[in-house]
């Protein structure tokens, strides 16, 4: 079995790490930086920074302060929000990302996945998708995009089939039901796309208690967990979090 991975998300608007409740109701949690130095310094294994305002602005994502958190982390950075081209993505490789995160532009283009896999290779190629509970389908999940604001029709777990399928290296898989709400993630949506995918899976969304982390990996069969304000806020340190999934019996990078 391959190691979990503990990702730790840097929502960041105005320059600032936010965090709220399915995708509002925001409160400050820090200077980007200095937290994405505190995570890499505690032993995350990586970190994923969504600039969550950028898409709905329609501006590009803040290049600037992107350059500021690789300079002062060592561990694999994921970088999202406001990507639209394969132009952009080199610039923010190149300022020291080493993955990107697509989520707008790939429901309205899926060619981009193919085009950046190609280019960059699958591996630096993150398909978001941020899902919400079908009203009128049971047991389905709808694909929402520009940072949740706008509802479409595409079926989440369809949708992560054919960005996979595309040129998607992994996927992070957001519950905006859960988001924020520290009650779990959305175990039943996180299990139908990985058992739908052969490509990583990262449950996002939710995130309370340690024992959410282990459901979403062992219930869910995510490879990684992403969290935010249970670590943001100090209730768990990167270690804490690592010892007990040891201690249950799952491996994890120490």
């Amino acid at each position: 079995m391959l190691a979990r991975r503990i990702i730790p998300c840097l929502d960041v608007k105005d320059g600032r790490v936010v965090k709220g409740i399915h995708f509002e109701n925001l409160r400050d949690a820090g200077d980007p930086v200095e937290l994405g130095a505190r995570y890499s310094d505690d032993g995350a294994d990586e970190l994923v920074f969504l600039d969550i305002t950028a898409t709905i602005r329609s501006r590009r994502t803040i290049v600037a302060l992107v350059e500021k958190v690789a300079k002062n982390v060592f561990i694999p950075f994921t970088v999202g929000g406001g990507i639209s081209t394969v132009e952009q993505m080199d610039e923010l490789l190149r300022c020291g990302a080493e993955k990107c995160s697509l989520n707008t532009a790939a429901v309205k283009n899926p060619d981009i996945l193919t085009r950046a896999a190609q280019r960059f290779g699958n591996q630096c190629v993150v398909l978001a998708i941020d899902a919400r509970r079908s009203k009128t389908r049971a047991g389905r999940w709808q694909v929402t995009i520009k940072a949740g604001t706008e509802a479409t029709d595409i079926d989440a777990v369809e949708w992560a089939v054919e960005g996979a399928k595309s040129g998607a290296g992994e996927i992070l898989l957001t519950s905006m039901d859960a988001d924020g709400t520290q009650t779990g993630y959305d175990i039943e949506l996180t299990r139908a796309v990985a058992d739908a995918v052969t490509i990583p899976v990262i449950a996002s969304g939710g995130a309370g208690t340690l024992e959410h982390l282990y459901d979403a990996i062992i219930k869910g069969r995510a490879e990684a967990v992403l969290m935010a304000s249970i670590t943001h806020f100090e209730n768990y340190t990167i270690n804490q979090i690592k010892e007990y999934l040891r201690d249950r019996g799952i491996e994890v990078n120490l």
